[in-house]
């Protein structure tokens, strides 16, 4: 009977000795690192962080003023997930690396260039001449090229003038003069008509184009998260998912998160908000037009439309859509 009693008590131990163990192990949380820029249609990312805690996942946010430098980091292993440009992922794939899946899309708006107040922009024609600020390569840039090339629209028919930096140096560049419209992102659209000093060119709408679309970015992951990291990163899309349908429908709170995320005052922010439509606009086979149409505009070295499905996993998206 003592024997028992004793064996009962070191089994009872042991098993203290091993459930804390199991219990801390489990409690570990996994780690996501994603890269984000401060934009508008990215508002979601701000509000997830506490119930991504709940589900045993922390999330390090890194900024990023271009989705391409967040690609770069994402290509070399430095983060789990990012947002990206559209075009992002054909361009990961035609130089080589197969680094980057695609999850979803997140959102997309009407693209309109921004007059300088009083400048006659009324029809394509008139952009004939004229000094464009553009960002070479950026995601916004892909949008208004692709859009020229399908209306016939020669791209040397106006002065191209780059800019480089935020979108600030966009706005601060028409509000002196130095060029007669500028094509750049939000909220750096809204603000020049706010405070007067541009106008939206609305009849020069360059988010229509058949291989590029109103896509505004996207969200991507690391293949080796996807691998590795694979329930956290469910977790992660199922959060963003569920706080971007929240945000759609109410753009006051969309708003609101729109002001916390860039720092713009409300009224700005809301402005915002009731220009874009959140949600997975995306889909593999506008990124496959989209890497056709970029091959023929010699931005990338190779066609690689027929690749686009090894890296897309929807999987993410269709699970986090059914919460």
């Amino acid at each position: 009977m003592t024997r028992r009693i004793v064996l009962a008590g070191l089994s009872a131990l042991g098993l203290l000795a091993v459930l804390p163990a199991t219990a801390m192990a489990q409690a570990t949380p996994v780690t996501l690192t994603v890269g984000y820029q401060k934009v508008g249609h990215l508002a979601p990312i701000v509000l997830i962080a506490d119930d991504l805690k709940k589900e045993g996942v922390e999330i390090k946010l890194v900024e990023f003023a271009r989705y391409a430098d967040a690609r770069t980091a994402l290509l070399a292993g430095s983060l789990d997930v990012a947002s990206v440009g559209p075009a992002d992922l054909a361009i990961s794939i035609a130089n080589g690396s197969s680094n980057m899946v695609g999850i979803m899309g997140v959102g997309g708006s009407p693209k309109y260039l921004i007059a300088g107040k009083g400048k006659k922009f009324d029809s394509w024609d008139d952009i004939k001449g004229k000094k464009i600020a553009i960002a070479p390569g950026s995601a916004v840039w892909f949008q208004f090229a692709a859009t020229l090339i399908e209306k016939g629209i020669p791209y040397n028919s106006f002065t191209a003038v780059n800019i480089q930096g935020g979108g600030a140096n966009f706005d601060q560049a028409l509000e002196k003069g130095e060029v007669d419209a500028i094509a750049t992102w939000e909220p750096f659209e809204s603000i020049p008509v706010m405070k007067g000093y541009g106008e939206f060119a609305k009849n020069l709408d360059y988010s229509i184009s058949k291989s590029v679309g109103a896509e505004l970015g996207m969200l991507v992951a690391n293949k080796a998260a996807v691998t590795g990291k694979r329930e956290a990163v469910q977790k992660y899309v199922t959060a963003y998912v569920a706080k971007m349908k929240e945000l759609e429908a109410s753009k006051p709170k969309f708003g609101a998160a729109i002001s916390t995320l860039t720092g713009l005052e409300a009224d700005v922010a809301l402005k915002v908000a009731e220009v874009i439509e959140l949600g997975p606009v995306i889909s593999p086979e506008q990124i496959k037009a989209q890497a056709k149409a970029f091959n023929e505009l010699g931005v990338i070295p190779k066609d690689v439309s027929g690749e686009i499905d090894k890296y897309w996993d929807g999987s993410f998206l269709a699970t986090a859509m059914k919460k």
